[in-house]
């Protein structure tokens, strides 16, 4: 039995899978936490890493592994492999202002011309999440450190570099030391750069380096190469990976967090799925992706080479964290509550742009609540009134997707909220389609697995082959149950921040 790895390596922990290569069955796993933060020292991604694989008994037996991680943020590194400053977060809101900027440059002035150029190179209308604007910011607020960049990464390909051996001069745990140009990704990740266009070349994708320039004044900095879907990237470090096969482990192109849940899913063409983690997500497949100069919609890649299409929301689960904190609830308690009050809190709505917005882009707007009357100054109502707004904020999102023609026929609830029974009874409400609940899983890690396992296929084969038919069970299918009040309540007050 051959065995492969996923790992998911996240804003708030590293989740590692171990399954069987044929099948999908899961053999073990293990897990480690991440510091909190908007800017974090990838060290620490690194140290979870092999706390992680320790805690799922070691990767010496996997023969490939694959690293799906959290999207966009920047991790700078200097001629030696060091980390220039802490690597800036996707939920990092400083670089607002510098995405406004490259737009308006773009347009020559017109941010309308701009934001649709934008969409047209990339896929995305820039915000503050992207790479490129952080480039951007740190040029002009750290031009000290910006001087002594000499390669930019995202998180997932700074780790799967690690796990090759390579990393930082004179580092012990990375002996094969500071070999800039062995850094690699893949298309879904590329995507979500501002600085890569997954359908040039005829969907072969390109860099533009034109764009890099733009932000960052430079173009000469080293970027990872991309990936074919189900190549592979280097070989593990033995002592990391592989070790008891003979030749180390195979590290696929590894993949966005979104990118890699859909794989884990087995989305394809027609499928949605929300995620409700620590952002919210809602993503489809597509044969092609489409250009939004809205900024509602992000078109990236997935790794199939298929578009993934995007609506982002910063806040999502926290909501309901803040929820529970008000109200001195456990998730259970926060869903009795919620489920007491009735559809539209008797007019009680949150608009819960607590850290900023990023769909809409709100990057400086902050959480509201609305229509506080007596008989509303409930728990119930509040609680139900918190879940409602998250949620309603998702279903813009989809909405935004059907405006631009993207085919919905499965719709899948995803993510630790996704098991809250109040959030499961009021998303069909709010929706107004049927949900279908995948069981419980690492999805982002159960991708990356698969990946891997497609990549170990493709190896041995020696061409180019499907993905492995790993089966996706539903624990069950909600109907729809339409409440029209929820959504046009939330609509009448959304934009008032």
């Amino acid at each position: 039995m051959a065995l492969v790895a996923g790992v998911d390596s996240s804003t708030q922990s590293c989740k590692i899978v171990v399954r069987d290569a044929e099948t999908g069955a899961l053999v073990r796993n293990g897990s480690a936490k991440h510091p909190d933060g908007t800017e974090v020292n990838p060290s620490h991604w690194w140290t979870a890493f092999l706390e992680a694989a320790d805690a799922a008994g070691g990767l010496a037996d996997v023969a490939a592994l694959s690293v799906g991680g959290q999207q966009h943020g920047m991790v700078a590194l200097d001629a030696d492999g060091n980390v220039v400053r802490d690597a800036l977060l996707w939920n990092d809101t400083r670089s607002a202002e510098a995405a406004e900027a490259l737009i308006v440059e773009l347009g020559d002035g017109d941010r309308a011309k701009g934001a649709q150029k934008w969409a047209d190179a990339v896929g995305s209308v820039l915000v503050a999440s992207l790479t490129i604007t952080k480039l951007r910011w740190l040029r002009d607020n750290e031009p000290e450190n910006a001087a002594t960049v000499a390669a930019v990464a995202l998180p997932h390909d700074w780790l799967s570099w690690r796990i090759a051996g390579y990393g930082p001069a004179g580092d012990p745990s990375a002996p094969l030391g500071p070999q800039l140009d062995k850094l690699f990704t893949d298309k879904s990740d590329a995507s979500g750069t501002g600085y890569y266009d997954a359908e040039a070349q005829g969907g072969k994708g390109a860099y533009r380096y034109d764009l890099l320039k733009l932000a960052f004044g430079r173009d000469d900095i080293i970027l990872p190469r991309v990936i074919s879907r189900n190549g592979w990237g280097a070989l593990a470090h033995q002592s990391v990976a592989g070790g008891d096969l003979g030749g180390g482990s195979l590290i696929g192109p590894g993949a966005g967090d979104n990118a890699g849940a859909a794989i884990g899913l087995g989305m394809e063409p027609g499928d949605i799925a929300i995620s409700i983690g620590t952002s919210g997500v809602v993503s489809a497949v597509a044969p092609r992706r489409t250009a939004d100069g809205s900024g509602a919609i992000n078109g990236f890649a997935d790794c199939t080479d298929n578009a993934l299409m995007l609506a982002v929301t910063l806040n999502a689960a926290q909501v309901l964290d803040a929820a529970r904190s008000i109200l001195d609830a456990d998730f259970d308690k926060l869903a009795d509550l919620a489920l007491a009050a009735p559809s539209g809190s008797d007019g009680l709505v949150l608009v819960p742009f607590f850290q900023g917005e990023r769909t809409p882009n709100r990057p400086n707007a902050s959480g509201t609540l609305h229509g506080m009357r007596l008989k509303n100054q409930t728990p119930a109502h509040m609680a139900r009134a918190y879940i409602e707004g998250m949620l309603c904020g998702l279903a813009d999102g989809m909405d935004a997707l059907k405006a631009l023609g993207v085919p919905i026929e499965r719709v899948m609830l995803i993510g630790g909220a996704a098991q809250n029974p109040a959030v499961q009874e009021i998303a069909p409400q709010i929706f107004g389609l049927p949900i279908s609940i995948p069981e419980p899983g690492e999805y982002v890690a159960d991708g990356a697995a698969r990946q891997a396992a497609w990549v170990l296929d493709a190896s041995t084969a020696g061409y180019d082959v499907d993905p492995p038919a790993w089966s996706t069970s539903m624990s069950k299918t909600l109907p729809a149950d339409e409440k029209p009040v929820i959504r046009k309540q939330y609509a009448a007050v959304r934009d008032l921040v």
